[in-house]
């Protein structure tokens, strides 16, 4: 039984490349590489003064008197999603509301946020970990379902894997599905920097020998879904499943990420196109090419590896860089990547803007074996 596709209405998008999906596409196709020292931060005597990072310019976004700073993103990009979808107040009281996070609300918590009102550390909801979730139903009225996930990197496409399901059974006539996390928290990268997963290289290259980390970053994005909208990029497949082997790592092999694409053959949606986890990590470098020399044993896809132009914004990235690509699959075409990146054997990575021939399908990989398999399409 093929199962139908669902329409992706509206897009928010707020990193180190802009506060909108257009400064996003536009960074991409202009080869931005925004990433700087994290002493401009922090302040130079930071432990992590000089660990390459990515953050969103305008801080006072970030902002409030009330809510906290992921709060506040996660709001920004919420609001842009509705606002171009065009849903009413009716519409958006019985829509579901789905919060994709990894972190939560340490930012403004775990330590002080410059230009916020200190909190005292105990009190709601400055600490609770669903307050995105909270504060946007309370913002815009939002009264249908109501989640928060907490699945590590593979936050925002589970996140987007539930706002599907909810639609589809019939739980609500739209969804909006929203991602968040602001890792650059000095406790964080303490824990980070500890496990020896941060790059000291400001060019990710994630699939080159040498590889030594992950570029953290802030970032969240939101999407509008529905179900019966014509002429909008199609979210056609969602997947996830557990190797559940390993509480950090992911098999050298690739695990059970292959079995993520086996009905893709059957359904007609096997993608010409994918973009991988690719976080830079010396695991990761050997576990994607692994799992994707698995699936695609004859005619391979092209890869678009969004991280070196975003970083790794941790629960957000997958709904990050699914909202980057349906901007571009909006007017068919597909991302590029920067110029001189290593490519895994047998696959390419192409420097220009391609037309999209096909579906496109995001991985995500997250803490304890659990992989997240995404596939948009165009209009």
């Amino acid at each position: 039984m093929s199962i139908p596709s669902l329409s992706i209405t509206g897009l928010g998008a707020l990193s180190v490349l802009g506060a909108d999906p257009g400064d996003h596409a536009d960074g991409i196709l202009a080869g931005s590489r925004r990433f700087r020292p994290l002493g401009e931060l922090l302040g130079c005597d930071s432990p992590h003064a000089g660990v390459p990072a990515g953050w969103i310019a305008n801080r006072d976004l970030l902002i409030h008197r009330k809510w906290s700073p992921v709060t506040m993103a996660a709001l920004h990009v919420a609001r842009s999603a509705v606002a171009e979808a065009g849903w009413s107040s009716d519409e958006l009281r019985d829509a579901a509301l789905v919060v994709g996070t990894s972190r939560g609300n340490a930012a403004g918590w775990l330590s002080p946020w410059p230009g916020r009102r200190p909190f005292r550390q105990m009190r709601a909801s400055n600490t609770i970990h669903s307050e995105p979730a909270s504060a946007i139903s309370i913002e815009l009225g939002i009264t249908g379902p109501n989640h928060v996930l907490a699945s590590g990197c593979a936050a925002g496409l589970d996140a987007v894997g539930l706002a599907m399901m909810l639609v589809r059974a019939g739980a609500a006539a739209r969804a909006l599905a929203v991602a968040v996390d602001l890792p650059l928290v000095p406790t964080l990268l303490d824990s980070y920097a500890d496990s020896g997963m941060l790059s000291k290289s400001a060019v990710a290259d994630p699939y080159h020998p040498s590889t030594d980390g992950f570029i953290p970053a802030e970032g969240a994005a939101a999407i509008a879904i529905e179900s019966h909208a014509q002429g909008y990029v199609r979210l056609v497949h969602y997947g996830c499943n557990a190797d559940a082997c390993d509480p950090l790592g992911i098999p050298a092999d690739g695990g059970l990420t292959p079995t993520l694409f086996k009905m893709l053959a059957d359904a007609d949606m096997w993608p010409a196109a994918v973009s991988p986890h690719a976080t830079g990590t010396a695991v990761q470098r050997v576990a994607d090419p692994a799992a994707l020399g698995r699936v695609f044993s004859g005619k391979k896809p092209t890869l678009h590896l969004l991280k070196p132009f975003t970083g790794h914004t941790i629960g957000a990235s997958g709904l990050l860089e699914s909202v980057i690509l349906a901007a571009f699959l909006r007017d068919r075409r597909l991302p590029p990547n920067p110029p001189g990146l290593t490519a895994p054997p047998g696959f390419i990575l192409p420097d220009q803007s391609l037309a999209a021939s096909g579906p496109v399908a995001k991985l995500s990989h997250a803490m304890g074996g659990h992989n997240a398999l995404l596939v948009l399409s165009s209009p």
